[in-house]
């Protein structure tokens, strides 16, 4: 078969070109192609030192590794200071107050034990019947002790001499005074005795001794003596009395712890029975007395259901 023969119009129009002169070079710019002519070179950015922060997004490096270590360095011997002298601010105001409250105690204990803190003088306070001014005198012999060194012994020894005295306590009263306060024993009548009337307390305590029956002084008539259980009943019931009335009770009689007996001024008998309930017994006896002051006898043995004759 023949070949036909090109078209000579096409053949004279067709002409090669080449696809660089054709298609411009296109840049991107804000998402858009953009037709330009030859595109320029441009330089390729440096990109900015790695910052510690922004390295989780990468692998670690040495110097990472480096600077980490570094700044944890830094920050130990920073807090290690910090540490250091707070302790050390403590340990000096620890110090400080130590030294200052020893200072002080040494101080306190020097002057208590010198002459600037010695007895000049010694009161007695609570005597009644006792004679204040004997018993001062009687621990004389402590004026120029400091206060600290007071010889407690030495000052039982003095006031042993005053049967009166049931209880006493020392008070030290810088700079030069010794207070001595005593609790008096109660008497409770005098027992007759070959050398005359001796006057007794509560515990059967010899107070005193005279020829002669004191005077408002109650006589005790007690079966067994000061060393009975009767005894310690009728000196349970004359401390449970109110002291104006103690003092019209001219005789007490018992013998036995239940039966015990008062006879007032006025010949006026009181029966008691025995030491149990003794304050509401003395009441009622002083509600009886002032409500029949004329009456011989009451009988607040059973306090709740008193009788008077």
């Amino acid at each position: 078969m023949a070949e036909s023969a090109p078209d000579p119009v096409a053949a004279d129009t067709v002409e090669t070109v080449e696809l660089s002169d054709v298609v411009a070079p296109v840049v991107k710019t804000t998402g858009s192609a953009v037709p330009s002519g030859p595109a320029p070179s441009v330089a390729e950015p440096v990109p900015p030192a790695a910052d510690p922060d922004e390295t989780l997004g990468r692998p670690l490096t040495s110097a990472d590794v480096w600077r980490a270590a570094r700044a944890r360095r830094k920050a130990l011997r920073a807090e290690i200071r910090r540490f250091t002298q707070r302790s050390r601010r403590r340990r000096m105001v620890w110090w400080g107050s130590i030294g200052a409250v020893a200072a002080l105690v040494l101080g306190t204990l020097i002057a208590a034990y010198s002459p600037l803190f010695a007895v000049e003088k010694v009161t007695v306070a609570g005597a009644g019947t006792l004679d204040a001014d004997a018993v001062e005198a009687a621990l004389a012999g402590q004026i120029g002790t400091p206060l600290a060194l007071v010889d407690r012994s030495e000052v039982r020894s003095a006031l042993l001499e005053f049967p009166m005295i049931e209880t006493y306590s020392l008070e030290l009263r810088p700079p030069h005074e010794l207070l001595v306060r005593v609790v008096e024993r109660t008497p409770i009548g005098v027992v007759k005795t070959d050398a005359g009337y001796s006057l007794l307390d509560a515990a059967g305590v010899v107070l005193s001794t005279t020829p002669e029956r004191p005077e408002g002084a109650a006589l005790l008539e007690i079966t067994g003596g000061p060393e009975s259980d009767a005894f310690a009943s009728a000196g349970l019931v004359m401390r449970s009395l109110p002291a104006e009335l103690r003092k019209t009770v001219t005789d007490v009689a018992a013998s036995s712890v239940d039966d015990v007996t008062l006879t007032l001024e006025g010949d006026r008998t009181v029966v008691w029975g025995n030491a149990e309930q003794s304050s509401r017994k003395a009441y009622t006896l002083d509600k009886l007395i002032a409500a029949r002051p004329d009456a011989t006898s009451y009988d607040v043995s059973s306090p709740d259901v008193a009788v008077v004759g």
